[in-house]
């Protein structure tokens, strides 16, 4: 059984590397944004019922006890972010279940299905190769948009150079979030039969992250225990990421030494306990600088800086940072792929 799950995963990444997820298809994770909107707007309403008290004074009043908002919604956010797990885990592990009642080929063709449409490769590297182009066409204005549609920020105001800089640090920490992130628990999980099972799970964190996650006035407290949960499920990914990033910047030539002493040096210098693996090997292995001031919802931020200024910061850093990006997955998929076989191997012998 773990052999044929195992070729699930390979089967799922293949698809995602050749084609991809085909856009006019409905995306699972559209769902869990829907979803996940529908519940955060019946929790405030609880926040909003839960964090008032009624005093007389001409008139009833609702006067918010501001300490208490808070505790509550982290303590609501923290249920919110459980409820959309066990919900995904109940619709995921349902239809496999049943699936599998029917025929065990329509369980396999469901499983790699999910898989599937949980990688990201051909996906993240689109979103790359799209402001790569606008830039390559000197239109500013386009490529301004494409680094919004792929970051979710505004970016206006950004030149040239920072649009660059925007794109490799996106590219480099999806390569751990929406890339390998996925492959390791599609794998982790096939062992036990529950691959797509868990890798939604992931997918559930990671997206609501995105949504809710934001340290603003509406989600610092209300998307508190989505973030740190997002920390949590990043934490091996990320490590894994910074180490295959290097291992690609070998096999494509690029320098791997300074990808690893970089990664080693500037790892902990990003606001995220995670991004900064990813972040600082593809700076080392390509020989630039990242972070510095950047434009973060309309607001100027200063970020720490990573690498080193080697070499000039041109378009073609989204390219390599790209193709660092496929070199990284497979690599996971070969090491990954062979450890479970090695695994299951080992285990038909011993039993």
């Amino acid at each position: 059984m773990a052999m044929y799950l195992l070729l699930d995963v390979f089967i799922a990444f293949a698809l995602d590397f050749f084609i991809g997820y085909p856009r006019w298809m409905p995306h699972p994770v559209k769902f869990i944004k829907w979803l996940g909107k529908k519940i955060e707007n019946m929790m405030r309403s609880i926040i909003n019922a839960s964090s008032a008290k009624k005093v007389k004074a001409l008139g009833e009043d609702v006067v918010r006890n501001t300490r208490r908002s808070y505790r509550n919604e982290r303590a609501v956010g923290a249920a919110f972010i459980l409820i959309m797990i066990g919900i995904v885990i109940i619709i995921v592990a349902g239809v496999l279940k049943l699936s599998m009642f029917v025929n065990p080929i329509l369980f396999h063709v469901i499983n790699t299905y999910l898989i599937y449409s949980s990688f990201a490769s051909r996906a993240v590297a689109t979103e790359g190769y799209k402001v790569f182009d606008a830039l390559k066409e000197r239109d500013i204005f386009k490529a301004r948009n494409m680094l919004a549609a792929a970051v979710g920020r505004k970016t206006e105001n950004l030149d040239e150079k920072e649009i660059i800089k925007g794109s490799v640090e996106s590219t480099a920490e999806n390569t751990s979030d929406r890339v390998i992130a996925p492959i390791f628990y599609a794998f982790l999980a096939s062992f036990f039969g529950l691959g797509a099972t868990i890798v939604y799970v992931y997918k559930t964190i990671n997206t609501l992250d995105q949504v809710v996650g934001y340290k603003n006035e509406m989600y610092k407290n209300f998307g508190w225990a989505t973030a740190k949960l997002d920390d949590i499920v990043n934490y091996i990914p990320a490590r894994l990421t910074g180490l295959l990033i290097v291992l690609g910047a070998l096999i494509t030539r690029k320098e791997y030494k300074s990808s690893y002493s970089i990664m080693m040096r500037d790892r902990k210098k990003h606001v995220s306990p995670n991004s900064g693996y990813p972040e600082a090997a593809v700076a080392g292995a390509l020989g630039i600088r990242l972070g510095a001031e950047a434009l973060y919802f309309g607001d100027i931020v200063e970020k720490p800086t990573i690498g080193d200024d080697v070499n000039e910061l041109d378009i073609k850093a989204i390219s390599q940072t790209i193709t660092l990006m496929y070199a990284a997955s497979i690599i996971a998929m070969l090491l990954m792929g062979s450890l479970g076989l090695l695994i299951i191997a080992l285990a038909e012998y011993v039993f």
